[in-house]
């Protein structure tokens, strides 16, 4: 089984890249959703999380604009939450792996926002960058609720540089000229990654 990693800064279309690939038949494992669910009502962080920072925890999920909050902007708060959380997510990605493989899948795809930084490209076989200008990524996150200028600044200063990331890359998809070339590219590294499989 080939391992893809999907990876790319905020804004830069990667949500959209992991439905096409989906689209495809392209099992995705998407570590953002992942930790929705840990910490969402029920979830295997909440009380870890609470216990951590207390206050963040309402009606058995954790508040994640509370909690963000907290750590936005302190390094060491965000080192503490990462100790609770990452250690989770890597237990739910090996799940997802195990179960593609009991399947007999030949390829899959590992969706990390910190992909590189947290050195996870050493688990995929290849890894796919996503970028957009930098004019268009900032359009795009400045849409999102509860979104700022200072607050996307802060989030891209926690992540690698999109050039520094192209280089790493195996390939880039870019995701500025519309959808239609973005499906284009994404099933020519589809057909390649299946071809070596």
């Amino acid at each position: 089984m080939h391992i893809l990693g999907l990876t790319g800064s905020i804004g830069m279309g990667k949500s959209t890249a992991a439905a096409m690939l989906r689209r495809l038949g392209v099992p995705v494992h998407d570590a953002d959703a992942a930790v929705h669910r840990l910490m969402g009502r029920g979830g295997q962080a909440v009380a870890r999380v609470a216990a951590a920072f207390p206050g963040t925890a309402v009606g058995g999920a954790i508040d994640r604009g509370e909690l963000g909050a907290r750590v936005f902007g302190r390094p060491a708060e965000m080192k503490r939450l990462e100790a609770i959380l990452h250690p989770l997510v890597r237990a739910e990605e090996t799940a997802f792996l195990r179960r593609c493989r009991a399947a007999r899948r030949n390829l899959v795809v590992l969706d990390i926002p910190l992909l590189f930084e947290t050195g996870g490209e050493k688990r995929c076989d290849r890894v796919v960058v996503v970028t957009a200008p930098q004019f268009l990524q900032k359009q795009r996150v400045l849409k999102r609720p509860g979104m700022t200028p200072e607050r996307l600044a802060q989030v891209l200063g926690r992540q690698m540089p999109d050039r520094e990331k192209r280089l790493l890359a195996d390939w880039v998809v870019e995701t500025g000229l519309g959808r239609r070339p973005t499906l284009v590219a994404l099933q020519k590294v589809v057909r390649s990654m299946r071809r070596t499989a």
